[in-house]
Formats: structure tokens, sequence, C-alpha cells
């Protein structure tokens, strides 16, 4: 059942201290007020609202915040009237890196001439949709957090019908954390299911995995790269970018020097 991410451990490998709380912030209330104006404004019966106030407060995001947020997107508080769609964006990066950008933006116009400045700024291109998302999956991800019993994981990702796992080495963390990976139209069963077997499920969200990776092997051309994700992550609107890029250990550690 193990199984690999290697785009989440890249980024993990090369993760920024992120001082834009802010950025962090708008993107989650975004998700909320999204989530809470598709389905009811109560968690309990609304998986996408309730994952993503879990989100929220993993983040640090106030209860007040995380309840304007609720209150605006069921059309009870008051705001800028703003209405969110979710939109996804193709591209390729440096030597040929697919790269897959999802959005919530107002302002779709807005959001494509942005992200194609960022593109042609950072040796990549952004492209027609399809050009590169058949290189992607969607996957259901639910990351728990705490020592897990393999054994114990192993039963229960079989019961609730996960695909595979993985433990996330990061030195830096708190308290360990394991990724489990599925369909994406199984994510709420193999939370609610995980849950109740006693794990601490600290998220569950879609997540796009490359279904085959382009290795990069010069710093130069990584360094562009992760410039241009990073310029892309920093935009308003994005939401989440992944690519297909791995590095090998020797250029990682070149690039942590």
């Amino acid at each position: 059942m193990a199984g690999h991410s290697k785009w989440a451990n890249i980024k993990r490998q090369k993760a920024r201290v992120d001082a834009k709380k802010g950025k962090v912030f708008t993107q989650i209330s975004r998700e909320i007020i999204v989530a809470a104006r598709n389905g009811l404004p109560d968690p309990d019966a609304n998986f996408q609202l309730r994952s993503a106030i879990v989100k929220a407060k993993a983040a640090g995001i106030p209860n007040d915040n995380i309840d304007r947020a609720i209150a605006k997107g069921s059309g009870q508080g008051s705001g800028d009237g703003a209405t969110y769609e979710s939109i996804r964006y193709e591209g390729y990066g440096p030597g040929g890196v697919a790269i897959l950008i999802e959005a919530l933006t107002d302002n779709r116009n807005r959001t494509a001439a942005d992200l194609r400045v960022a593109f042609s700024k950072n040796g990549g291109n952004l492209g027609e949709t399809g050009c590169v998302g058949w290189m992607f999956d969607r996957k259901g991800v639910v990351t728990l957090t705490g020592e897990v019993d393999e054994d114990a994981l192993l039963e229960a990702s079989m019961e609730v019908g996960a695909e595979n796992y993985e433990a996330i080495e990061d030195d830096e963390a708190d308290e360990p954390s394991t990724e489990v990976f599925g369909a994406f139209e199984d994510l709420e069963a193999m939370s609610k299911g995980l849950e109740a077997e006693g794990f601490t499920v600290a998220q569950a969200e879609p997540r796009w995995i490359p279904s085959n990776y382009l290795e990069v092997t010069e710093l130069e051309l990584a360094q562009t790269t992760l410039k241009l994700i990073e310029v892309l992550e920093d935009l308003d609107d994005v939401q989440s970018v992944t690519a297909n890029f791995e590095f090998p250990d020797d250029l990682i550690e070149q690039l942590d020097a």
C-alpha cells in the first residue's frame, strides 16, 4: 500500500517560511465562502465546508474570520458581493515541466492575464486547457497526524477503499504525519472512515497527482522552475500549483546550500 508523492516531498524539501499569512487566510477564506455557497452552511452536513474549516483552523485562522466567511458564502453576511468560480489553468515551465493551477476568481480575465505574465517572465508559457491535464490524476488525500500503527492503518485503508499511503518526512514538524491517497470520489468516505477508526484527520482535500515525472538535473533550471512556482503561488487568485518535476538528491543538496 505504501506510495510516493514526489511533488509534495519536493515542496517540503524546498518549503520556505511562509511569512505571507494573509495570503493563506485569503485562500482558505475563499474556499469556505465557495463551500458555504455551494451547499448548506452547516459543516456537519457539508463535507466540503467541514474540510475547509479544518484547514482554516490548522492555519490558525480565528473563529470569527471563519464564521464571517461562512456567513458571506451563505448570503447572510456583508461583503463585496464577489462571486468566485473555480477555474483550472495549465501550462509549461522551464524545460517542459507540466504545471497545473487551480484558482478561485471573481474575474477570469484578470487571473488569466496575471498567469500569462508570470509564466512569460519566468521561462514558461500558459497553455490551452487540456495541454498538460492528461498528465495528472485527481485524487482524494487525507492527512493524518500523530504516530500511527502501520498494520492498523493498512487494514483501515483497505476498509475505506484507499489506494496507498505515505509517511511524511519533515524534521521540522511538531509531530509525524501520514497521507492516505484514494479516488477523489471516495474522499469523504475515506476521511470519515479513518476518523471512525481512531485516526486523527488533520485535513482532507482533493489533489492533482502527476502520473509521470520530469527529472530536472541542472541547477539553473531547477532554480528557475522553483522561482516560477513561487511567483504563481503568490498570485492572489491562485489556490494551488502542482507540477511534475523531480530533483535528484544531489541537486536538492545544492539548492539547500
